[in-house]
């Protein structure tokens, strides 16, 4: 009776451990934001879908992120997953 249960214990572990590393859709929110030169636009803002694991896919939205600046404009990129 106890090998039973331990078995489907194991099964069970392993089964919640399987879904939990599937692929799933997510969303990338990413913010731009504009400074330097009067006239530039408040603040634009995009979406993305990423397909992978959720630590996969995080990773893949912030490495987006980034900072430029050329002509005393300078641009700024703020990615996150939700």
């Amino acid at each position: 009776m106890k090998k039973q249960l331990l078995k489907v214990s194991f099964f069970a572990f392993a089964a919640l451990m399987f879904m939990g590393s599937c692929k799933k859709t997510y969303h990338c929110h990413c913010s731009y934001k504009y400074s330097g030169v009067p006239g530039m636009p408040d603040s634009t803002t995009y979406e993305y879908d990423v397909t992978d694991t959720k630590d996969n896919a995080k990773t893949k939205c912030s490495n987006l992120s980034s900072q430029a600046s050329q002509n005393y404009v300078s641009t700024k990129e703020d990615c996150y997953l939700y």
